[in-house]
This record gives C-alpha cells, structure tokens and sequence, in this order.
C-alpha cells in the first residue's frame, strides 16, 4: 500500500517557466523604465530655435528688431584676429569695439536681451581660422572666449568646426581642453555655459574629420549640449529624386546612430530620444552653394515636421541675412547670394516657419520664478553728460544719418525730421522717421566734437566762390561744397536743409581728413 504524500512538488518545468514569466516581466520592466527616464531626459534638454546672423555681412543686418520672446540670435563667426593670433576678432575685420563703432553691435545685443532674447556666439566658420587653430596659448583662448561671452551676456558657445579647422587634430585637442575649462569657470561663477559643436554632414551622417572633432570634445572632459548639423551642400549623396528636408532627414538619421554609438565608446549610454535632443539641424535656406540644390518653405515645412516628431533640441538657418525674396533686380538666382534666398518668399518666412513652438517649448523648460510686483512707470529722463549722442529737442531739425538719445535709447534719423518725437507711434516701421537702434549702454559718453587744427581750412565767406568739394570752417564745424555756390550759407545745412550747397561733415570724416593731412605734412 502506497503512502500519500502532504505536498506537491513542482516540475522543473514549471520552475523553469515562472522564471521565464519573472524575467520577461522584470526586462520589460526594466526597458519600459529607460524608456520613461530617456523620454525625460529628452524633455528637459529645452527645444530652440536660432537664425545665424553673418554679423560682418554689407549691409548690416538689423537683427534685433524683429527677434521673438526665448528666440537666440546666433551672430556669427568670432576669430582670431588676423594680425594678432590671440585675439578675437569679427570676421577677421573688426575687434569688438570697433564693431561697436562700426555697425553698433553692443547696442544692438542689449537690444536682444530688452526684447527677451538671447545671444549665442558661433566662432570659426569656413573662411578663419577659429581661435584655438591661431592661437597656442591657451589660457589666452580661454580669455578671449570668456570675455566675449561677458560682454554680449552670453551663455552659449556654438563651435562651427570647418574647412583647415576640421583637420589639424592638435589644435582640436586644444580648443576641447580650452572649453572645457572655460566651462569649469563658468560653472564656478554660477553661470553654466551651453556647447554646441556645428559641423558638415552630407547623407551618409558626419564625415570621419567631424566624428574625430565630437571625438575630441568629449575625451577633453567638454559638456556638449549638442552637434548641430550643416544639413546643406550634399552633392553626390543626394539622390536626384530626393528633397533637400529628405537628404536632412536621412543625414539626422545617420548621425543620430553615429553618435550612440561615439557616447557609448566614452562610457555614456545615451538613450533614442535623448540623443534626438542633442541634435541640430541647419538648413542654407533657398539656394545652397552648389547649383541644383535649392531649400524651399515646402522643405522647410517637411524638415520642422520631423524636428517636432523627433524631438531634435535646436533649429537654425543659414543665415538671416538671407531670408528674404531676392527681388526683380537680382540677375541671376542660381548663384548664391548673402543677402537673399533665390526662392519665392516673403521677409522672414523661413524663420517664422522653422521657429513656431520651439520658443514657447523652450520658455516651459526654464525654472518657474515667482513674479516680483510691477514696478511704478517713471519718467525716463536723459542725462546729457551720459549720452553718446545729442538728447532729441522738438525745436531742432536732424538730417538723414543724424543719431540721437530720447529716453534711454539711441535713434537715427532715415531722413530730415523736425518736431517728431522718435518713439511717436506710427501705422509701420517703414513711415516711421526714426530708426530705433539700441539702449544707452553703461559707461556710454557724449561722442567729443571732432576739431580740425587752426588754419587748416578757411571761414566761409559770403563774398568767396566755391567749387564742388571746398572744405570750409563754420561755427567750428567743417563742411563741403555740394556744388558750385557764392553766398549760400552752410547753416541750411545746419538746420538740415536737404537742398543746401553744403554737407557737414560727420567726425569720423573729420578725423580721417586731418589725419590724412598730418601724413602728408609729415
């Protein structure tokens, strides 16, 4: 007779299934958790948008006057200065204060920050070298970049690594450790600064140069918020069938999978969506350099719908400057042009197009502040020993070009005006007489009245004849001769006359006319 048992054991079948169902459960766990947390991670990183401005570009672009809330402005390219390697310069043109005095940079930067936007600084480009190709020293690339980014209040450095940049390792390696140190005293000071690298890609993803240059970068220890794409010029990779936001998509793609697999080789695992948000995408909008290759606002609509659909971080354009119809006088839209796109649009459609949502996402990202109370409206009044220019006074007339101060900001005169306040409203900017340029800065001082040396020129006098370009003296100012003339006084001129014989001189006029008179006479 059998014995009957209490209990039954399980098979090791049966174990062995219970194990399976543990451990898929517990994967799938697992996978659907870093799914959460790379979606959140993704989320945080705050989507933008930013136009590139060619800073240095004829005429100068007014960049300031039409930028939106959380919109960056991103001014290109900050060098090194030809003549001296260790500094920076514009373009390889201007030192920072001479691009102040120049095309008023610094004002039309503060002019960003009044409107709530932001400044970042994109340095390299194709035609310089960038600093840490020039210079060797780099402590002194830490200090130029560093004082760059204090004065135009910027906390973010766009590297556009390109041309002789994107192939001398040894000075890849010294911009790497150079930013990484300008991040550690950014950091140090309370005011971290965000990196992006800008580099070529055609359809294939980023060419080994630009793999090494990201390479680089992270091996120096440098906190890189993105890689921003060139998705422009793809030549031969772009099948003949394929749009221009299609050949972007299939270039996003291809670095998308390139750098997981760059992160995961220097320790970070960087998760689908994440690695989304580290990615920038900048289309050369309208005509590319080379010829068939043309963006068009159906590209742009296609390539902002796979921005949003992806999560990609950043948006920009190449350039501003360009974004506008090139018009009936332009003779051939074929040819690349700075100043428009060559395809049918209107001013600033590109812009409008690609940056819709990515501000307003951008702003959600920001720490929530509680609001201060709204301060009492004053009066704004301008203290003349601080302006750099004369204050408006409605009894005065001002001729084209002329610059003056009305509370707190600077304007300039787009023709003779008299009696017309400079911040009166007006239906458009276009029948507005007064330019708006920018804030009164700190430090800003009355611009000293230019002197021409005694008996340089002579007084004018009813009684004298005078030739087209007779430069005389009239209470203390130097004019010239418009034309043939015999008593016509230069005080229409003065009083802003357009049809006076006269034209006052201006006093960089002034002092280039007596500096070239020194140099003759030495």
């Amino acid at each position: 007779m059998s014995k009957l048992t209490t209990g039954r054991r399980l098979s090791w079948i049966r174990v062995l299934i219970v194990a399976v169902v543990l451990g898929a459960l517990l994967v799938g766990g697992l996978y659907f958790w870093n799914i959460k947390k790379d979606t959140a991670r993704a989320a945080d990183s705050g989507e933008w948008y930013g136009s590139y401005v060619d800073a240095t570009s004829t005429p100068f672009y007014p960049f300031a006057d039409e930028v939106g809330k959380n919109e960056r402005v991103v001014l290109a390219f900050v060098v090194a200065d030809p003549k001296n390697p260790c500094s920076i310069s514009w373009g390889g043109y201007y030192t920072p204060e001479t691009a102040n005095e120049t095309f008023d940079l610094d004002r039309k930067v503060a002019r960003v920050h009044e409107r709530g936007g932001e400044i970042v600084i994109s340095a390299g480009g194709l035609n310089n070298d960038e600093l840490a190709t020039a210079c060797t020293d780099e402590e002194k690339i830490v200090a130029g970049y560093e004082g760059l980014l204090e004065r135009y209040d910027s906390t973010t450095l766009d590297l556009d690594v390109e041309g002789n940049d994107l192939e001398d390792a040894v000075a890849s390696k010294r911009r790497a450790s150079a930013v990484a140190a300008l991040q550690e005293k950014a950091s140090a000071a309370g005011k971290p600064l965000e990196v992006w690298v800008t580099l070529p890609v055609d359809t294939r993803g980023l060419t080994e140069s630009g793999l090494g240059e990201v390479d680089r970068l992270l091996d120096g220890g440098v906190g890189l918020a993105g890689v921003n794409l060139m998705t422009m010029n793809f030549g031969e990779t772009r099948k003949a069938d394929q749009s221009m936001a299609g050949a972007a998509e299939q270039a996003a793609r291809s670095t998308h999978q390139q750098l997981i697999e760059l992160y995961r080789k220097h320790g970070q695992e960087v998760g689908e969506r994440t690695m989304w948000a580290k990615i920038g995408l900048t289309p050369m909008i309208g005509q590319n350099d080379l010829l068939g290759e043309v963006f068009t606002l159906k590209d742009a609509a296609e390539l902002k719908g796979f921005a949003t659909a992806n999560g990609i971080g950043r948006i920009s354009i190449w350039s501003a400057n360009r974004d506008m119809d090139c018009g009936p006088n332009a003779a051939d839209i074929e040819r690349v042009s700075n100043n428009c796109s060559g395809t049918p649009q209107e001013s600033r459609e590109f812009a409008r197009l690609l940056s819709t949502d990515m501000a307003e996402v951008s702003a959600t990202k920001k720490p929530v502040v509680s609001p201060e109370p709204a301060p009492m409206e004053t009066a704004i009044v301008d203290d003349p020993a601080k302006s750099p220019y004369p204050v408006w006074n409605s009894q005065a007339a001002y001729p084209k070009a002329e610059r003056i101060v009305w509370r707190g900001n600077v304007y300039e005169a787009k023709w003779w005006t008299q009696a017309e306040a400079p911040d009166l409203p007006a239906s458009d900017a276009g029948s507005a007489p007064w330019s708006l340029i920018g804030p009164v800065l700190p430090g800003d001082k009355p611009e000293p009245v230019a002197t021409v040396p005694a008996g340089l020129y002579p007084a004018w006098s009813a009684k004298n004849v005078y030739e087209k370009g007779d430069l005389i003296l009239f209470e203390k100012q130097l004019f010239e001769a418009k034309w043939w003339n015999q008593a016509q006084s230069p005080e229409a001129a003065i009083q802003g006359a357009g049809d006076s014989a006269w034209m006052r001189l201006s006093n960089s006029q002034v002092n280039d006319i007596v500096s070239k008179n020194k140099k003759a006479s030495s």
